[in-house]
């Protein structure tokens, strides 16, 4: 820790080796999950973000009677790799938003990127073991959560205009409460409106079977869990 705190060739290469290798955990953890940023991406942000801190130490160090602030540079490499994350979100045809993980995983790749560039290599340990812990062991709690959840959103792709009517009014006697239904029409011709919907369930039962049993409705032609 000691020696990647000082202003040596050793204490430089610690610095960006442990910035790759907090790139390649988390960029490992994305390409597992076939995302478009993966662990190349990743590990690009974090030796960056490294090397951005490093030149502001160094540019501290050469120029002494410059004033130069250290954390300037920093300081737009958290706003800038924003424009990076935004790349890897998009939101579907069905409505779906995707990719907000992977935004969010560039983000704190460059955070602490900027740590292990500043020789905080003690805090980028830790971070690391915390990022880790967040995307293996939360993910598991995350989809527990979900399942015992009572709200769930649909995407739900209808036959008819009229479909949809018959729809809610089976929905009613089901006594599943509808938060919110949001209907578009298709611009294809000949073809039923599609819409997206929240609904609140307190039926255990009904929780289990809720996406079965709309898609099994006649006027309902795709449906699908958001």
């Amino acid at each position: 820790m000691d020696t990647a705190a000082s202003w040596t060739s050793t204490g430089i290469w610690i610095r960006l080796i442990f910035s790759m290798i907090v790139g390649m955990a988390i960029g490992i953890d994305r390409a597992m999950k076939r995302r478009g940023a993966g662990i190349k991406t990743h590990v690009l942000v974090c030796m960056g973000s490294a090397r951005v801190m490093l030149t502001g130490e160094y540019l501290v160090r050469a120029f002494p009677d410059a004033k130069t602030d250290i954390t300037r540079m920093g300081a737009q490499v958290i706003s800038g790799v924003g424009f990076l994350g935004v790349g890897t979100i998009m939101t579907t045809g069905r409505n779906q938003v995707r990719g907000l993980t992977t935004a969010a995983c560039l983000w704190v790749c460059a955070c602490v990127g900027l740590a292990a560039g500043a020789g905080f290599v003690e805090g980028t340990v830790y971070a690391l073991i915390l990022i880790v812990v967040t995307l293996k062991i939360l993910s598991r709690i995350d989809m527990i959560v979900h399942e015992r959840a009572n709200v769930f959103s649909f995407y739900l792709e209808f036959h008819s205009n009229k479909g949809v009517i018959s729809f809610m009014d089976e929905l009613r006697t089901k006594n599943v409460r509808i938060s919110s239904f949001d209907v578009s029409k298709n611009k294809l011709k000949g073809e039923g409106p599609s819409a997206t919907m929240t609904v609140e369930v307190k039926d255990k039962k009904l929780k289990k079977t809720l996406l079965h049993d709309i898609q099994a409705m006649e006027y309902v032609r795709y449906a699908e869990e958001l």
